[in-house]
């Protein structure tokens, strides 16, 4: 509670913390000093993360990294495509996706998204011809409609990797997000459903993906002997690749494993959040949350919805300031300066095409962070404030 008596915004920005069981493991590497995953012949805490991870997922083979959009790289540079080879991204995602592309010395080609934060079927089907690779960001977890998307990709023999940083927990049909395609990548980022600072990891059935990940990964001399199951394709690959050294520490997998059996627990408990928030804003006149598509089981820590109706930019940003003098951040992604999000803010991708959807989109969607660990009276609270703002504008 504040001074005066009225109840505090909750606070949205700090994650669960870190399981207790951590610091028994985190003490023994500092005493050790053991922090390098190749140190040990075997078990060493990176090394473990990928086998518990690959068995969570029902995947052959995992590689953690330094980040998801190192493992987005990693994943583009082992399929081995052309310099200048044409990449399909979505234009609503994150601008580490489209650099991934460029860092990979391939071209991204941005697709419209719809109101609903998707893939437009129809321009990317008019757009898959000139593809030599498709990445697919299920942004803000988010999933496209995966079916038409695997079926087209299939049908021309365009391989698709899943940017799946915000879909740890999702499901298609029952499926693991980030099992549809030949490779998934996750993130361990702080405001991701596990927490690690930094920190990401690829999965793939593919041994021959693998083996080229693991090797350009940084996994020099013989230390690719110490992943399992791919000795015949690494004694291909060894001394053929570059190495870009994209490594995770064991640090950083002694904080991730403890959080592994949380996962389950948190994508019930943001489900829950977020359907809820999503009720009381979808019974006002002025916001509307889009519904997922039937296959998909989200596992969402924060919650989208738009400016429903006619609102002007001025009325955007009014709205804005209303939520925030009553403590809470609403990130419109089109009018926030700067915006990673916003397609037009990646300069650094030359001249880029004219999108309206996703520009409309953009301009009226919003974003609240709502973490899994939130209380009823937190969501009631955020939602309220919300509700009001709106109601400040447009009531």
């Amino acid at each position: 509670m504040a001074p005066d008596g009225q109840t505090l915004a909750p606070n949205v920005y700090d994650a669960e913390p870190i399981p207790d069981a951590a610091r028994a493991e985190i003490d023994r590497l500092l005493s050790s000093g053991d922090l390098f995953r190749y140190t040990a012949a075997e078990g060493a805490p990176v090394a473990l993360l990928e086998q518990e991870f690959a068995e969570l997922l029902g995947s052959r083979y995992a590689l953690a990294v330094s980040s998801c959009s190192a493992a987005l790289f990693l994943s583009l540079k082992a399929l081995d495509l052309p310099r200048g080879a044409k990449v399909l991204i979505p234009a609503f995602t994150f601008a580490a996706v489209p650099s991934a592309v460029v860092h990979a010395d391939c071209t991204p080609v941005l697709v419209e998204v719809g109101e609903n934060y998707r893939i437009d079927i129809d321009d990317f089907s008019a757009k898959l011809p000139e593809a030599d690779a498709v990445l697919i960001s299920h942004m803000r977890g988010h999933t496209s409609d995966m079916d038409a998307i695997m079926t087209l990709s299939d049908a021309a023999g365009v391989p698709v990797v899943e940017d799946a940083a915000h879909s740890l927990g999702t499901t298609w049909h029952g499926r693991n997000i980030g099992t549809i395609g030949k490779v998934g990548c996750f993130s361990f980022q702080s405001y991701k459903l596990v927490n690690a600072g930094e920190g990401g990891i690829m999965i793939t059935d593919d041994p021959e993906l693998a083996a080229r990940a693991i090797i350009m990964s940084g996994a020099y001399e013989q230390n690719w002997k110490k992943h399992p199951g791919l000795q015949n394709s690494f004694g291909h690959w060894q001394n053929k690749l570059p190495l870009y050294n994209l490594r995770m520490q064991n640090l950083s997998a002694a904080v991730i494993r403890p959080q592994l059996p949380e996962i389950a627990r948190r994508v019930t408990d943001g489900r829950r959040n977020h359907d809820w928030v999503a009720a009381q804003l979808n019974a006002t006149d002025w916001l509307v949350v889009p519904d997922a598509l039937p296959p998909e089981d989200r596992a969402p820590d924060s919650i989208q919805f738009n400016l429903k109706g006619d609102w002007s930019d001025d009325q955007a940003r009014a709205f804005q300031a209303a939520a925030k003098r009553r403590g809470i951040t609403v990130q419109i992604f089109g009018l926030t300066e700067g915006n990673a999000r916003a397609y037009w803010n990646w300069q650094f991708l030359g001249d880029l095409p004219d999108l309206p959807r996703t520009r409309a989109m953009l301009m009226r969607a919003c974003d609240v962070r709502l973490p899994a660990r939130l209380t009823e009276p937190e969501l009631a609270y955020i939602a309220e404030a919300i509700i009001s703002a709106a109601g400040d504008v447009k009531a």
